[in-house]
């Protein structure tokens, strides 16, 4: 299971069925679970903590120093859930003194060189596509559809159950469970087909859509339109995550589509 050209620092701890091809590169203070297959040409650096059932794919770079210039050596963390694909050419940076840690969750695809910048978090469930580059101390939350080539700017956060399309780049938040398009990139409608895939009951999306009617569609300014969804619908756990989400957002949430009209 171990390949005899791979090197493994003699303090790394590693779990039991776990697969190591060969020239990986295993450093000191690295933790890996059960369960895993890291595949040749890998590197898994010092601060790396990684779970069980992973996959992890040639060429991939786990807890390299990050790219931060006030970065100073501080002891930090890389840390990878469980039963996560990280492809080709994937790096994911440890944390700084902001935050300590880089947390990627359980479930998640990372598709073929997806950079994770420092004190990143990302939830689970979420699918990362090609060359998608995420900057320092960004939030992804559950259930996530990030597409290729996006470029998502440091401190922002991206809701959960949305979509974005490729090619974008934003230095806004984007709420939850809705469509991020165009250039420049502004809100584009609720993820529909995404929700029912995650099997959410018409009511709850018809709910979710009159959310981001008062929102995006209505003219008010965010404020207001907040107001109005507190006190007209009725508070269900999907408003309570939009409303708190928008509420709680530092950089405010990407526009609206100027060329939507409300229906």
């Amino acid at each position: 299971m171990i390949s005899p050209l791979a090197y493994i620092h003699p303090d790394a701890k590693i779990g039991n069925n776990v697969e190591i091809g060969p020239f990986v590169f295993i450093d000191r203070n690295v933790v890996i679970g059960d369960n895993n297959k890291i595949m040749p040409h890998a590197s898994i650096m010092y601060g790396a903590r990684i779970g069980n059932g992973n996959t992890i794919f040639p060429g991939a770079v786990i807890g390299a120093v990050p790219q931060d210039l006030k970065f100073r050596g501080e002891e930090t963390t890389a840390e990878v859930g469980d039963n996560n694909l990280i492809r080709e050419n994937v790096t994911i940076n440890r944390g700084t003194a902001a935050k300590g840690r880089t947390v990627v969750g359980n479930n998640n695809l990372l598709m073929e060189c997806v950079h994770v910048a420092h004190d990143a978090r990302i939830g689970n469930g979420c699918i990362i596509g090609n060359s998608t580059k995420f900057a320092g101390e960004i939030v992804i939350d559950d259930c996530s559809i990030i597409s290729a080539n996006v470029l998502m700017h440091q401190f922002c956060r991206v809701g959960g159950y949305g979509m974005i399309q490729g090619g974008c780049r934003f230095s806004k938040d984007i709420p939850p469970y809705i469509i991020a398009a165009r250039d420049p990139i502004c809100y584009a409608g609720i993820n529909i087909v995404g929700l029912r895939r995650r099997n959410f009951s018409n009511e709850t999306i018809e709910a979710i859509h009159n959310a981001y009617r008062i929102i995006y569609q209505s003219g008010m300014n965010t404020t207001d339109a907040l107001k109005k969804i507190e006190d007209e619908m009725e508070m269900t756990p999907e408003i309570t995550y939009i409303v708190d989400f928008i509420k709680n957002s530092k950089r405010g949430i990407i526009p609206a589509n100027k060329s939507l009209k409300e229906d």
